[in-house]
């Protein structure tokens, strides 16, 4: 019956189509009339004459007189229409549709009832609107349908199209900060011969024109930005998207942007302390507070971080010290825990299914360090203590924000770790990271002290309290089968 119902109504509106151009109307214009400007500007111009354009959110007709909701990304206005000033146009208003896209002219007055409104002189038809909107009211209820139409949901949703702003703003304070650090903006490529930067599961490509296969990048060029620093840049950071063929969940996508800064002459202890400033920076900027309720966790950003040790907070929480586990034992705790993993997981991945374990009741923000070399392939050993590595993670209501540390600059052990990678890679292991002999060469050439770092926009949903797919505008769907 609905779907009945719909095209009746789509056959009413071709039909009003015909009438218009038969009255010499181009239901589909190429601008507006005249120098429109946005719906909240034109409220606060009372007495002036306006030229404004929206969406027709609303219709009541009284006779002589009708009085249309419009809407623009800034904001609502009443038109106020009435056959005296508009004389034949206004029998072009039985043509018009909630959907409407429309220009309207005229003064900006209020109404008896003390509703502002533009006493519209001239109008013009801009785009029309086939397809009935959803009731502003119910709005879309179907989770999939709301994905699948997010137009429709963002159009029908305030505090959606306020999260997309806010979203904007915080891409722009990190870059906001990170400029004013003396950072320089880098680009680097986004399809790679060897996918590097991370442990995560590829998507791949073909290219035409070379007839090779290629990868879509995991990291926000890692090695690359590395390259930089052998080229002799210090500062440098990169924002754009980066894909990982792996799991959805309310914390992961496929696609996302993600934010990555190199810097030389400078250790993993500089680091946190940067990026600290950065994350109280972006959380102030955009959201204008620094307490937040995330989850389960109430979170004050603005106070001093602590610290927390990877080995110590893993036993004290489980019982389990790593430093004399091995990986069976590892698996028999994991077991226990009823954490599921795959058997032939060993070493670093074993441990990184305990640690993900464990960090869920931790509420932050706190910085984790002293990371097995194991779970760290890119990371420079500790000295004095070489099976842990100068690294940290920020933490947040029991889930990581980002990921830092002094960067591996020995030639030697990075090929040694590459290799230890790449043979877990040729066991089935394909989030082990693969053997880059260029990185490698790029290395022997010397690469200064650098300390690196990567957040993704995982950390904007739980600031916004969502999950990360209600932050994306169109998040990735499967085809709608008809």
């Amino acid at each position: 019956m609905a779907e009945q119902k719909l095209e009746e109504i789509k056959k009413i509106r071709l039909e009003k189509i015909k009438k218009l151009i038969e009255l010499g109307i181009n239901p589909y214009p190429s601008k507006p009339k005249g120098s429109p400007i946005d719906i909240a500007s034109a409220r606060d111009k009372f007495t002036s004459e306006v030229e404004v354009c929206g969406r027709i959110m609303s219709i009541r007709n009284h006779g002589n007189t009708s009085f249309y909701d419009l809407v623009d990304e800034t904001g609502k206005i009443q038109l106020w229409l009435q056959k005296e000033n508009l004389k034949e146009e206004f029998k072009i208003l039985d043509l018009l549709d909630m959907g409407d896209i429309l220009y309207a002219k005229g003064v900006v007055t209020k109404t008896k009832a003390g509703e502002i409104s533009i006493n519209v002189s001239e109008f013009q038809l801009l785009a029309k609107s086939i397809r009935p909107l959803p009731s502003a009211w119910f709005g879309i209820k179907d989770e999939e349908l709301r994905y699948r139409q997010r137009y429709l949901d963002i159009l029908l949703n305030d505090d959606l199209r306020d999260i997309f702003r806010k979203k904007s703003v915080f891409w722009n304070s990190i870059r906001e900060f990170m400029l004013q650090k003396g950072f320089l903006e880098v680009e680097t490529p986004v399809l790679e011969s060897k996918a590097g930067g991370a442990d995560a599961n590829p998507f791949i490509t073909h290219h035409n024109a070379l007839d090779i296969d290629l990868y879509l990048r995991i990291s926000m060029g890692e090695l690359w930005q590395k390259r930089l620093m052998v080229a002799g840049f210090n500062k440098t950071f990169e924002i754009g998207r980066q894909f990982r063929n792996e799991g959805i969940s309310r914390e992961h996508l496929q696609d996302y942007t993600q934010m990555e800064f190199y810097w030389a002459y400078a250790n993993y202890e500089d680091s946190m302390q940067l990026v600290e400033d950065l994350y109280k920076y972006a959380a102030k900027k955009t959201f204008g507070k620094s307490k937040f309720k995330i989850n389960k966790f109430e979170l004050d950003l603005s106070k001093k971080w602590d610290r927390i040790d990877y080995a110590k907070t893993i036993n004290d929480k489980i019982g389990l010290d790593i430093s004399k586990s091995d990986d069976d034992q590892i698996r028999e705790k994991l077991n226990n825990l009823k954490v599921e993993f795959d058997p032939k997981d060993k070493g670093g991945r074993l441990l990184d299914h305990l640690w993900k374990y464990v960090r869920k009741d931790i509420k932050g923000p706190v910085f984790l360090t002293g990371h097995p070399v194991a779970v760290s392939p890119l990371a420079k050993r500790m000295e004095g203590n070489r099976n842990y590595v100068e690294r940290y993670q920020v933490i947040l209501a029991g889930s990581e924000m980002g990921n830092g540390y002094s960067e591996l600059n020995d030639p030697v052990d990075q090929r040694e770790r590459f290799e230890q990678q790449q043979k877990l890679r040729d066991e089935g292991d394909m989030e082990a990271q693969m053997l880059d002999e260029d990185f490698v060469t790029a290395l022997e050439y010397g690469m200064p002290p650098v300390t690196g770092f990567g957040v993704s926009e995982r950390l904007f949903s739980f600031l916004a309290n969502l999950s990360i797919r209600e932050t994306v505008m169109f998040p990735l769907l499967r085809p709608e089968i008809k």
